[in-house]
C-alpha cells in the first residue's frame, strides 16, 4: 500500500504494483467500488506486474482508505490522478471504467506524460434525457437533503438488484456524495461532444466492451473509436460490466508494447 498527499491536503492511498520506472496503468474505477471490493481490477494488475508493467490502483477520492480534505468535487477528482500519475515518472495509461471512463477522458489533458487511455464500457449517450439532464435531477436531490432519491435516481436504468445491493451497505445513503465526480463528468463528456473532449489526445484510445454487455455500449465504443485520432473499439472477454483479468492483462500488456 502506497499514500500520497495531494497539493490540496488529500490522502489518496493506493496499490503500487510492478517495478518501478515502468510504463505504468493507472485505473480509474466507476462509482462506488474500492480498492477492497474491486478483486477484478486488483487480479488484472497482479498479472500485468508479472510482465514488467507497472499499475496504480487507487481508491477514489472520498472511498475507502482515501480521504478528501474538501468537497468532493471533479476538478479535486482530475487533480488527484494528475499527481497520482507524475509519480510514476514514466509513460502513463490511463484505465477507466463505466462512469471512470467520463474522469479518465477529462484527465487526458491534465497528464502530460499520457500513453494511451483505456476505457471499458462508458455509458455514454444511454440516458434517455441524456446524461446532463440526468445529472441535474440527481444533483437536486443531493442538494435538496434527499440522498435516497439522490441513489434511485443514479441508479436510473441499472439492473434493481445493484440497488438493492446498495442498500444493504452501512455506507447507504450518503455514498451517494462519492458519485458527484462521476455523474458530472459523464455530462460535461456529453454536453462537450466526445470529439471535443478527445480533439488533443494523439496517444491510442481504445474503446473495450465486454462479450457479453448492455444494449448500446458497443455503439458508444464505436462512437469513442470513430472520435479519437487513433481510436479502436474492440470486444473482450467479460460480462455484468466487467472484464476477464486474464484476457485484460494481455490486452493491456499489447497496448503498452505498441505504443511505446
Amino acid at each position: 500500500m502506497s499514500t500520497l498527499t495531494t497539493s490540496r491536503g488529500d490522502r489518496i492511498v493506493y496499490d503500487d504494483l510492478g517495478p518501478e520506472g515502468a510504463p505504468t496503468l493507472l485505473f480509474i474505477t466507476g462509482a462506488g467500488p474500492t480498492r477492497a471490493d474491486d478483486p477484478t481490477t486488483l487480479d488484472t494488475a497482479e498479472r500485468l506486474a508479472v510482465r514488467g508493467i507497472r499499475s496504480f490502483f487507487a481508491d477514489r477520492l472520498g472511498r475507502g482508505e482515501s480521504s478528501s480534505a474538501g468537497e468532493i468535487s471533479l476538478d479535486a477528482q482530475l487533480s488527484a490522478i494528475a499527481e497520482l500519475a507524475e509519480t510514476a515518472h514514466a509513460p502513463v495509461v490511463l484505465v477507466g471504467h463505466s462512469s471512470g471512463c467520463a474522469i479518465a477522458m477529462l484527465a487526458t489533458s491534465q497528464v502530460p506524460t499520457l500513453a494511451g487511455i483505456v476505457l471499458w464500457e462508458a455509458p455514454l449517450g444511454l440516458f434517455p434525457e441524456g446524461a446532463p439532464a440526468w445529472w441535474s435531477g440527481v444533483r437536486s436531490s443531493i442538494d435538496d437533503g434527499d440522498l435516497e432519491d439522490a441513489v434511485a435516481g443514479y441508479m436510473v436504468g441499472m439492473p434493481p438488484e445493484w440497488l438493492e445491493e446498495l442498500k444493504s451497505s452501512p455506507a447507504y445513503p450518503q455514498l451517494v456524495l462519492g458519485w458527484a465526480p462521476d455523474g458530472e463528468a459523464l455530462a460535461l463528456v456529453e454536453q462537450r461532444g466526445t470529439p471535443n473532449v478527445l480533439a488533443g489526445v494523439t496517444a491510442p484510445v481504445l474503446a473495450l466492451t465486454g462479450t457479453e454487455t448492455y444494449p448500446g455500449m458497443r455503439q458508444t465504443a464505436d462512437g469513442i473509436a470513430a472520435a479519437a485520432a487513433h481510436g479502436t473499439a474492440e470486444q473482450l472477454r467479460g460480462s455484468e460490466h466487467s472484464w476477464d483479468p486474464d484476457a485484460m492483462a494481455e490486452r493491456l500488456a499489447q497496448l503498452v508494447h505498441e505504443a511505446l
